[in-house]
C-alpha cells in the first residue's frame, strides 16, 4: 500500500541531509534557503528484526522488506500561507503526504546560516505550524461559505455540518491543530486539512548531543503539547553511517559513538507507527516478505495487499504468530504443535502475523 511521510521544516535545518541518509539518495543539501525546490522522493525499507529472523529460519531465495515513501519538501518561511518563498508549493506538497516528519534545528554552527538569525527550535516549530493553521483556516472559511448556503434550506445533517465547521474554524483560530479537534461528522479528513496529519518531531543535533540531547532539545520537548513524539537524531552522523558499506564498520562506528543502532532505524519505525501501520509476513522457500496494512484491518484486506484476486476470492487465512515461529523454528514444527490457526473473514490481523491465504477466483 502506498503511504507517504513528508519531511518538513524551515530552510537549513538538515531536512535534505536527513533525507539523503534515509534513502541513500543524493538530494541537494546546500547552505542557502530553498536549496530544495522540487520535492525529492525516496522509498525506504522499514528495518524489522523479525524479518531477519524469518529469513534465518526459512532460508528463502529472496527477501523483500516492507517500505515507506519519504518526501523531502522545500523549506517553509513565515508568510508561506500567503505565498511567501515557495509557500504555495510547500503547502501543496504537504497536502499530498499522509504524515509529517517535522525537523527542527538543535545545534549551533556559525558556518550554516539560519533564516531567522539564531537557534530557537520552539519558535521554528511554531512558525511552521502557524503557517499550516493559517492555510487550514482559509480552507475551512471557503467550506463554511458552501455549508451556510446548504444549511439554509437543507437537512438537519447539513445544519449540523455547518455548525461543526464553525467549531473547527474557532479551534484553528485558537492556534490549535485540526488533529486535536473532536470531529463528529468527519469534516476534518474531508477537507484534507494540513494540521490534521500526524506529526513526528525530529531534533537535529550535533554529534556530541546524539545520545543524550542538549539544552535545545530539552527546552523544545518541555514546550511541546502532550503526547507529541520526539526523536533526537544527528543527521550528519546518519549521513556518515550510510557511507559505510561494511556492516562491521558501521557497528564499530556506532559503538564508538555510544549508539545502539542508527537513529534512522528508530525514525523509520516511528513514522511507520505514526501512520497507524502494522506488518504481516509471508514466508516460503521462494520468498520471505514483509507487507504493510492499516492497524485493525481484517484478513481479506491483508490478502488484497498482496493481490486483489486474493481479497475477492478469500476463503481463509492460515496464521502463525511470529513468537511461535521464532521459538519453534519451522512451519512443520508449528503445525505439529497445533499452533497454526485457521481464520476467516472477520479475523483482525495482528502485527507480526505470518500468513498464508487460501482463495478461489
Amino acid at each position: 500500500m502506498g503511504v507517504k511521510a513528508g519531511i518538513v521544516g524551515l530552510p537549513n535545518v538538515g531536512k535534505s541531509t536527513l533525507f539523503n541518509a534515509l534513502t541513500s539518495a543524493k538530494a541537494l543539501a546546500a547552505n542557502y534557503p530553498f536549496a530544495t525546490k522540487e520535492p525529492n522522493i525516496g522509498i525506504v525499507p522499514v528495518p524489522d528484526p523479525r524479518l531477519d529472523r524469518l529469513v534465518e529460519l526459512v532460508k528463502p531465495k529472496s527477501t523483500v522488506p516492507t517500505t515507506l515513501e519519504v518526501v523531502d519538501i522545500a523549506g517553509l518561511i513565515k508568510g508561506a500561507s500567503q505565498g511567501e518563498g515557495l509557500g504555495n508549493q510547500f503547502l501543496g506538497n504537504i497536502r499530498e503526504v499522509d504524515a509529517i516528519i517535522h525537523v527542527v534545528r538543535c545545534f549551533e554552527d556559525g558556518q550554516i546560516v539560519h533564516v531567522d538569525g539564531n537557534i530557537d527550535p520552539t519558535r521554528d516549530r511554531q512558525i511552521v505550524e502557524t503557517e499550516l493553521i493559517l492555510k487550514d483556516i482559509e480552507t475551512v472559511e471557503k467550506r463554511i461559505e458552501k455549508l451556510q448556503k446548504q444549511a439554509k434550506d437543507g437537512t438537519k445533517e447539513s445544519k449540523l455540518a455547518f455548525e461543526e465547521a464553525k467549531s473547527i474554524l474557532q479551534h484553528l483560530s485558537d492556534e490549535k491543530p485540526a488533529r486535536t479537534f473532536e470531529d463528529v461528522h468527519g469534516l476534518v479528513p474531508e477537507m484534507m486539512l494540513l494540521t490534521a496529519k500526524p506529526v513526528l518531531y525530529v531534533c537535529n543535533v550535533d554529534e556530541s548531543s546524539a545520545t543524550s540531547g542538549n539544552d535545545f532539545t530539552r527546552d523544545f520537548e518541555a514546550q511541546l503539547p502532550d503526547q507529541s513524539e520526539v526523536l533526537i537524531v544527528c543527521a550528519g552522523i546518519e549521513a556518515d553511517i550510510t557511507e559505510l558499506d561494511d556492516p562491521d564498520d558501521r557497528q564499530i562506528f556506532l559503538d564508538d559513538l555510544g549508539l545502539e543502532e542508527p537513529g534512522l532505524n528508530a525514525l523509520i519505525r516511528s513514522a511507520y507507527r505514526l501512520l497507524d501501520l502494522i506488518t504481516f509476513f509471508t514466508a516460503g522457500e521462494k520468498e520471505v516478505r514483509a507487507w504493510t496494512v492499516r492497524k485493525g484491518s481484517k484478513a481479506p484486506k491483508a490478502a488484497g495487499v498482496i493481490h486483489t484476486d486474493f481479497e475477492k476470492g478469500f476463503i481463509r487465512a492460515e496464521v502463525i504468530k511470529f513468537a511461535d515461529y521464532d521459538s519453534m523454528g519451522s512451519e512443520q514444527a508449528i503445525k505439529e504443535a497445533g499452533k497454526m490457526h485457521v481464520e476467516g473473514k472477520e479475523y483482525v490481523v495482528e502485527d507480526g502475523d505470518v500468513m498464508h491465504f487460501r482463495f478461489n477466483v
